[in-house]
C-alpha cells in the first residue's frame, strides 16, 4: 500500500501539492482564524482533602474558593500612618470594583501588618480560573497600583495570579539549529530544506486544526507551542529520514520513482511505526485522570498523527519535483541561507518582526543577484562518498562490538550514577521566591518573608464544620491549638458561611510554600493535630493543594509507566519479530529517562550547578514534570530505536549475519539520528533561556534525556548488547509469533547493494 501511494504522490505530484496539501493549510488556516481559539487552563486539583477544602468554600463562600494573591506595601514611616492608609485605602477601593476580586483590607484584619508596622499586606481572594484570565487581571491591578507607588511608598504584588507566563522562542531557534546542523551534515541546501519545508506546512495544518478543536475538546492555553514543539522535531526527524533513504537510492543508480518508492516503502514504514509509539506514549497522559494533561496529549497528537500522513504523502510529491538537484547547492543559495540565518538570529534575539522581513528580504535579493552574476550559479563540489568501512560510524561501531563487555558495562554504569539523585525526588511545586529579582512577584516574596517570615507566602486554608464551627469559644480554642503547633507563626478564625455552618482558620506556617517541612507540618496537621481535637476540620489552600497534587501525580505515573511500556513492548515485538529485541529498548529507555530525571533532581533539587542556568534557589522537582517528561522522551526516543532497529533487521534479513547488519544499520542511520537529535536538543534547551524555573526544568530534562538516549544509549549499548546476544536477538517463541499480527516494517528494498556512504 505505501508502495502504491508513494508512486500515486510522485505521478500526482502537483496534484498532491497545489491541489492538496496547500489547499488544506489554507482551509484550515482561515477557519482558524475565522473562529478563534477556545484555550483555557482550567486549574483543577485531583480527588483530596484540599479538594474537599476547595468544594465546601465555593458552597459556602465563592470568594475564597478560587486564588489568593497580595498586594504588599512597605513604608520607613509606618504602613499606619494617615497618608498610607488613606492611599491604600483608595487603592483597594478600585481592585474590589474588579469582577471576581474580593479584597480584605490589613485595616481591617489583624495579622496582616508586622510588629514594627513597616510592612503590610491585603489579601486577595480570586474566582476566576482560566490562566489567560488570571493574567489579564494581574496585568490590571498592577497598572491600577502605579500612581500609588510614590515617595516613601513601596508596593508589590505576590501570589500566582501576578507570575507572568511567556514561553521562549524554541521554536524559531530550532528551527535555525535545523539549517545550520542539517546544512552541515549533509552538504545541500534542498536537503535540508525539504524536512523543513514539510514540518512547516504540518505543522501549520496540525496547530489550525488543534485551535478549532479547541472549541470542541478542553485544552490548556500553551496546547499549540506544545504541538509546534513536539511536532516540528518528529517532523523533520522524519521527513529527514525519508530524505536520507531517498539520496541512498539516488546515490545507488536508482531512478528518481524507484528512489521515492523504495524510500517510502522502507523507512516510510519506519516512520509509521515511531509515530504509533509516539501516539501511544502521549495518550497515556489520559491515565493520569487530569483534563489538562488529556488536552494536551490530544494536541500533541494531532501534531503527530499530521507529520506522519505529511512525511508519506506531502514529501514524496517534493522529492518528485527536485528530482537530482537534491544534491545540488549554488553559491548563491548558501550565500542567502547564511544571510537568512544570521540575521533571523538577531530578528529573534530583539524580538524583531522588521527585521526578520529583513531577512527574507536579503535572502531573495542574493537569489535573484545570481542570475545576473555568473558565479553565484555555480554549484559547490558535492563531498566524496567513502567506502562504508571507512566511516567514522562504521569503525565505531566495530569498536563498540569488539569489545562488547567493556562498553555495555561502562555505558550502564554512567547511566546508573547518573540516575542515583532519582532516588531523593521530591515532587512539589517551586514558590516565588524562585522568580528573578526583577519581577514583582520575588519582590513581593521578599517583603513578606522579611517583615512576617517566609511562611505568609503560602498560607493553609483550615474549613471548620460541626458545632466548632458555630460555637466561638470552641472555634477560638481550635485556633489557640493551631497557634501551639510547631511550625506555625500564626493564625486566625474567621466565618465563611453565613449561616455559620463552615468557619475558615487561616494559618501561616514558619517555612516557605516549597520547603520540605511545609509538607511535613500540612501532613502532621492531618495525621495527628486536628484527629486528636476532635474537630471536623480540613487543610486546604495552594500550599496544600500542591502537596496532594503531587501525592497523586505521584500514585498515579507508575500507570503511566506500565501502560506505555506494555503497549510499546507488544508493538516493538510484533515489528522486529524478537522478544529480547523489545525487551532491551524498554530497558534501555528507562535507562535514559532515568538519567535525564537524576540530573534534574540534581541540579533543581540539591542545587548543584543551578546558578550556571540562572536558578536561584533550589527546592522540589515540579509535579507535572515527571509526567510530562516520561510521555514525550519515551516516545522520541522510540522514534531513534525503530530507526536504527528496523535498519538492522533489514540488514540481517539479506545478509544473516548479525554482527555485520548491526555495523550497517549504524553506520545507515547514525548521521541522520545524531542530527535529528542534536536540533531536538536546541529545541528543547532553549527553554532554559527563559526566566521561569518551571521552564528551564522541562527544557532541560527533555534536552538530556534526548542527547543521553542518542549517545550513550544508541551509539554504545545497542551495538555492545546485540554484539553479546547475536543470533538470539531476533529469538522469538514460536506460539508467541503464530499470536502476533504480521507487521513489516523493512519493506521491500529496492536498493542495490554498495559499499559506498
Amino acid at each position: 500500500m505505501l508502495a502504491a501511494l508513494a508512486r500515486f504522490s510522485v505521478r500526482r505530484r502537483r496534484t498532491m501539492v497545489l491541489g492538496i496539501w496547500i489547499p488544506l493549510l489554507v482551509a484550515i488556516g482561515f477557519a482558524s482564524s475565522l473562529t478563534g481559539s477556545d484555550f483555557a487552563t482550567e486549574f483543577e486539583i485531583p480527588a483530596s482533602e484540599s479538594n474537599d477544602v476547595q468544594m465546601l468554600l465555593e458552597a459556602n463562600n465563592p470568594n475564597r474558593a478560587g486564588f489568593s494573591g497580595e498586594i504588599v506595601f512597605a513604608s520607613q514611616n509606618g504602613v499606619t500612618s494617615d497618608e498610607v492608609r488613606a492611599t491604600m485605602n483608595e487603592l483597594f477601593t478600585k481592585v474590589d470594583a474588579l469582577e471576581g476580586v474580593t479584597v480584605t483590607s490589613p485595616f481591617d484584619t489583624p495579622g496582616q501588618i508586622n510588629q514594627s508596622q513597616t510592612t503590610a499586606f491585603a489579601s486577595l481572594d480570586v474566582t476566576i480560573r482560566s490562566q489567560s484570565e488570571l493574567i489579564a487581571l494581574g496585568e490590571e491591578i498592577r497598572e491600577l497600583g502605579e500612581p500609588y507607588a510614590v515617595g516613601d511608598l513601596r508596593i508589590e504584588y505576590g501570589g500566582n495570579i501576578f507570575v507572568g507566563f511567556e514561553l521562549p522562542a524554541s521554536e524559531a531557534y530550532g528551527l535555525l539549529a535545523a539549517i545550520i546542523i542539517l546544512v552541515l551534515a549533509f552538504g545541500s541546501v534542498l536537503a535540508m530544506g525539504l524536512p523543513i519545508g514539510t514540518a512547516l506546512v504540518g505543522l501549520g495544518v496540525g496547530a489550525s486544526l488543534v485551535t478549532v478543536l479547541s472549541h470542541v475538546l478542553p485544552m490548556p492555553d500553551f496546547t499549540t507551542s506544545l504541538v509546534a514543539m513536539i511536532g516540528l522535531g518528529v517532523g523533520i526527524d522524519y521527513a529527514l529520514f525519508i530524505v536520507t533513504r531517498y539520496r541512498e537510492g539516488i546515490h545507488h543508480g536508482m531512478s528518481v520513482e524507484d528512489s521515492i518508492v523504495n524510500a517510502v516503502d522502507t523507512s516510510g514504514r519506519a516512520v509509521i511505526f515511531a509515530g504509533i509509539t509516539v501516539i501511544i506514549s502521549l495518550l497515556g497522559l489520559f491515565v493520569m485522570g487530569l483534563a489538562f494533561a488529556r488536552g494536551l496529549a490530544i494536541g500533541a497528537v494531532i501534531g503527530v498523527l499530521i507529520m506522519m500522513i505529511a512525511s508519506i504523502t506531502l514529501l514524496p510529491s517534493l522529492l518528485a519535483m527536485v528530482k537530482h538537484r537534491i544534491d545540488v547547492t549554488t553559491r548563491a543559495a548558501l550565500v542567502a541561507l547564511a544571510f537568512f540565518v544570521v540575521v533571523t538570529f538577531f530578528a529573534v534575539v530583539s524580538h524583531s518582526l522588521p527585521l526578520f522581513l529583513g531577512a527574507i528580504v536579503l535572502a531573495v535579493v542574493v537569489t535573484l543577484a545570481s542570475f545576473l552574476i555568473k558565479p553565484l550559479r555555480k554549484p559547490i563540489p558535492q563531498r566524496k562518498l567513502k567506502p562504508k568501512h571507512e566511516t567514522f560510524w562504521y569503525r565505531w561501531s566495530r569498536l563498540v562490538q569488539r569489545r562488547p563487555w567493556t562498553s555495555a558495562i561502562a555505558a550502564t554504569v554512567l547511566l546508573l550514577i547518573l540516575s542515583a539523585p532519582l532516588a531523593s525526588i521530591r515532587l512539589g511545586f517551586g514558590d516565588n521566591g524562585n522568580a528573578p529579582e526583577s519581577t514583582t512577584v520575588r519582590r513581593a516574596y521578599d517583603m513578606l518573608a522579611e517583615g512576617f517570615g517566609p511562611g505568609f507566602n503560602g498560607p493553609l486554608f483550615i474549613t471548620v464544620q460541626g458545632p466548632t464551627a458555630s460555637d466561638p469559644d470552641a472555634l477560638n480554642q481550635f485556633t489557640e491549638k493551631i497557634k501551639t503547633v510547631e511550625g506555625i507563626a500564626f493564625a486566625q478564625a474567621t466565618p465563611a458561611s453565613v449561616d455559620g455552618s463552615l468557619s475558615l482558620v487561616i494559618a501561616y506556617p514558619t517555612t516557605a510554600p516549597q520547603d520540605e517541612a511545609t509538607t511535613t507540618l500540612i501532613k502532621t496537621l492531618r495525621n495527628d493535630v486536628i484527629p486528636q481535637t476532635g474537630v471536623e476540620a480540613k487543610v486546604g489552600g495552594f500550599t496544600a493543594a500542591g502537596v496532594d497534587f503531587a501525592d497523586v501525580i505521584g500514585g498515579r505515573m507508575p500507570l503511566l509507566f506500565i501502560g506505555v511500556l506494555s503497549l510499546s513492548f507488544l508493538l516493538l515485538m510484533a515489528v522486529f519479530r524478537s522478544l529480547l529485541v523489545p525487551l532491551k529498548a524498554v530497558i534501555m529507555n528507562l535507562l535514559s529517562i532515568g538519567a535525564a530525571y537524576g540530573v534534574i533532581v540534581a541540579i533543581f533539587q540539591w542545587g548543584w550547578g543551578m546558578n550556571l542556568i540562572g536558578v536561584g534557589k533550589a527546592g522540589p522537582i515540579e509535579s507535572w514534570a515527571p509526567m510530562m517528561l516520561f510521555a514525550i522522551v519515551f516516545g522520541l526516543s522510540m522514534d531513534y530505536e525503530v530507526f536504527l532497529l528496523s535498519r538492522v533487521r533489514e540488514e540481517y534479513l539479506r545478509t544473516g549475519n548479525n554482527a555485520e547488519a548491526v555495523a550497517d544499520g549504524l553506520t545507515a542511520t547514525a548521521r541522520v539520528i545524531t542530527a535529528a537529535a542534536l536540533i531536538m536538543v536546541c529545541v528543547f534547551a532553549a527553554f532554559v533561556l527563559g526566566y521561569d524555573r518551571q521552564l528551564k526544568l522541562f527544557g532541560l530534562g527533555l534536552a538530556l534525556a534526548v542527547f543521553i538516549d542518542a549517545t550513550i544509549v544508541r551509539m554504545v549499548l545497542v551495538p555492545a548488547t546485540m554484539e553479546l546476544l547475536g543470533d538470539r536477538n531476533w529469538w522469538i517463541p514460536k506460539w508467541i509469533d503464530k499470536r502476533l499480527p504480521k507487521i513489516d516494517v523493512e519493506g521491500h528494498n529496492l536498493d542495490p547493494v554498495s559499499d559506498l556512504v
